[in-house]
C-alpha cells in the first residue's frame, strides 16, 4: 500500500465557548492568509465557558506570527503524524492494527475520505512513538 506519512506539529488555542468564539481565532488566521488542512474544535468540560481548537499545518513566519497573536501554540502533548493514501474498506482499522502490533498506543485519530483518497491525523504519546509509527507505516 502506498502511503504518504509525515510528522507534523498540531497547534492549539483556547477559545470562548460562545457564538463566534471559533470564528474569531480562525478569522485571524484567514486574514493572515493561512491555509489550514486540519481543524478540530470542541468544548472543554473541565473549563466551563471555554473550548479548544487544534489546527495544522502552520508554515512560514507570517502564519506562525498570526497564530501566536491569536493565542495558538504548538501542542506539547499531541505528537502527530499525517497519513494520506488511496481509500479502501477498513483502512483506518488496518493502520490502527499495524501500529498496535508495533506497540504504539494511539492518543487520538481523526480521519476523512474525499473522493478516492483518505487522510488521517494520528496522535501518539511521544516523539519516539512518532518515529516508530512513521517507520511502521512507511513499510506498509
Amino acid at each position: 500500500m502506498e502511503l504518504s506519512v509525515e510528522r507534523l506539529d498540531v497547534w492549539a488555542a483556547t477559545i470562548d465557548d460562545k457564538p463566534g468564539g471559533l470564528a474569531k481565532v480562525l478569522g485571524v488566521l484567514r486574514n493572515a492568509g493561512v491555509d489550514l488542512q486540519f481543524i478540530v474544535a470542541r468544548r472543554t468540560p473541565e473549563a466551563p465557558g471555554k473550548g479548544v481548537v487544534f489546527v495544522a499545518p502552520l508554515e512560514g513566519d507570517s502564519a506562525i506570527r498570526a497564530a501566536t497573536q491569536a493565542g495558538f501554540s504548538v501542542s506539547q502533548s499531541l505528537h502527530s503524524i499525517r497519513v494520506m493514501g488511496l481509500d479502501q474498506l477498513g483502512i483506518i482499522a488496518q493502520l490502527a492494527q499495524m501500529l498496535a502490533d508495533g506497540g504504539i498506543s494511539l492518543r487520538g485519530v481523526s480521519a476523512a475520505v474525499l473522493g478516492t483518497q483518505f487522510i488521517a491525523y494520528i496522535a501518539v504519546d511521544s516523539l519516539d512513538d512518532v518515529e516508530k509509527a512513521i517507520d511502521i507505516l512507511q513499510r506498509a
